[in-house]
């Protein structure tokens, strides 16, 4: 009998194995641009809720269950309006140029815990001059904070940058339309979305939970729960390679293509999520599974790269199953 062989055991794809540094990961927001015909938003902040069933009618084209009712896992994101905090002018791809814009009195003791706002704030009429100088810079994009506060989750808002799409012109007059006002879901709504965000953090684990390799036998010595051997005698170190205990969880992670099945407001629900509570403002219902725990923030971007097969998907809510 030929001599049993297992490839090697964790992803070599993902390294350093260490915690994030912030919740919010960054974004290739130009490469995203790229892929977008239309104009508008191009990410949106949004907060795991949790799952449920859904009943659903499986509407796909050329599928075995098409016309069938199905019942898939959902995960339900909350998505509370965002306002933009600040727009920034970009040169060469530098900022060149950073402006804030004004804060409602009920948001700046919130927003003052992550940023420092300035003592005067720019008036409409002023920030409508700089369209005078669109030709000095070559991209705009918009700081956005969330208002977490209607959830009653958490009062804190998350900050990050958001990319737009179109030409520059359009840009700025996104920004105008939304000068003072709040960005609603409705205005960035795919039926496609890529969600980036920090999964569930384990702490500090050792190589057989970490990496999936085997357990020694019973009377091996040096113990049962560590790898046979780390490394050569040449090079006399220790690479990469070898699977270590260490840091699992609470890392940054995309997940693709996710088919968003419903977005609605928060009332149609009428059940609560275990670690959550009741959904209160308006909600996106996304098939499948997203990293992360209960209350957990999350980007929701545009698809980097769409799959014909995923755009194909068509599903018809029937009811939602506790």
């Amino acid at each position: 009998m030929a001599k049993r062989s297992k490839p090697r055991a964790g992803s070599l794809q993902f390294w350093p194995r260490k915690r994030a540094k912030k919740l919010l990961p960054r974004v290739n927001w130009k490469a995203l641009e790229e892929r977008n015909k239309t104009k508008g938003i191009l990410g949106f902040i949004c907060y795991k809720a949790g799952m449920a069933r859904v009943l659903a009618r499986d509407l796909t084209e050329k599928s075995l269950t098409k016309g069938q009712e199905i019942v898939l896992p959902t995960t339900f994101v909350e998505c509370p309006p965002m306002r933009i905090l600040s727009v920034r002018f970009y040169k060469n791809g530098k900022t060149a140029l950073d402006v804030l814009l004004p804060v409602p009195e009920k948001d700046k003791k919130l927003v003052k815990r992550k940023v420092k706002l300035p003592k005067k704030e720019i008036s409409f009429d002023e920030f409508c001059k700089l369209e005078q100088r669109l030709d000095e810079f070559d991209d705009i994009r918009i700081i956005v904070y969330s208002l977490v506060r209607l959830t009653k989750k958490r009062k804190t808002p998350p900050i990050a940058e958001i990319g737009l799409a179109g030409n520059i012109k359009e840009k700025f007059e996104f920004v105008k339309e939304h000068f003072n006002k709040e960005i609603d879901i409705s205005e960035f709504n795919p039926s496609l979305v890529d969600a980036r965000g920090v999964t569930k953090g384990k702490g500090y684990a050792g190589p057989v939970k970490r990496f999936g390799i085997k357990l020694k036998q019973h009377k091996s010595e040096k113990g049962r729960r560590r790898p046979g051997t780390l490394g050569p005698w040449t090079p006399s170190r220790v690479t990469f390679r070898v699977p270590m205990a260490g840091q699992l969880g609470f890392f940054t992670r995309i997940n693709y293509n996710l088919k968003v099945l419903r977005s609605g407001n928060g009332t149609e629900i009428n059940f609560e999520f275990p670690h959550y509570g009741k959904i209160r403002t308006k909600y996106l219902a996304i098939k499948g599974s997203l990293q992360g725990p209960p209350k957990r923030e999350l980007l929701l971007t545009i698809p980097l790269r769409a799959t014909k097969k995923a755009e194909k998907q068509n599903f018809e809510i029937v009811r939602f199953l506790k």
